[in-house]
């Protein structure tokens, strides 16, 4: 699970890590420090639809995700379209340069930044309200 955070402003994302997940209750717990040290008053979740846009078996999973992670936190929990995101982080870490082995670990993390990004410039033509977003990636 690719994690990213934005700034202060909510101009830029940043990946800050990437969570094995193992169970719940550590996957939670996880979550819970990061959310404490960033400070984050929002989550972004990326959502996994069909190519066509429709849900997949995936789909269900991360809704459940996204309403345990409201009740345990208490957060809005955006959901965001991650199509094609993998692709696109894989794109951009081999036109960087970046070793195989290297884009293996880092690939969630920038499909995190790319999807943080995308729901930052979608809030950004809606209202200027800047927010602390964090976004997990389910994988």
């Amino acid at each position: 699970m690719g994690l990213a955070v934005s700034d202060e402003l909510g101009i830029t994302a940043q990946g800050i890590s990437t969570l094995k997940r193992k169970n719940k209750r550590t996957d939670l717990q996880y979550l819970a420090d990061i959310l404490n040290r960033y400070g984050i008053t929002e989550i972004v979740l990326g959502n996994p639809l069909h190519m066509r846009g429709g849900e997949t078996a995936g789909t269900e999973r991360t809704a459940a995700f996204a309403e345990q992670l409201r009740q345990r936190f208490g957060l809005p929990v955006h959901l965001w379209d991650e199509r094609l995101t993998t692709a696109e982080a894989q794109r951009l870490l081999r036109d960087s340069a970046v070793s195989s082995r290297r884009r293996a670990q880092v690939v969630d993390q920038m499909a995190a930044v790319l999807i943080l990004t995308a729901f930052m410039e979608n809030r950004g033509l809606r209202t200027n309200t800047p927010a602390n977003d964090f976004f997990p990636r389910q994988c």
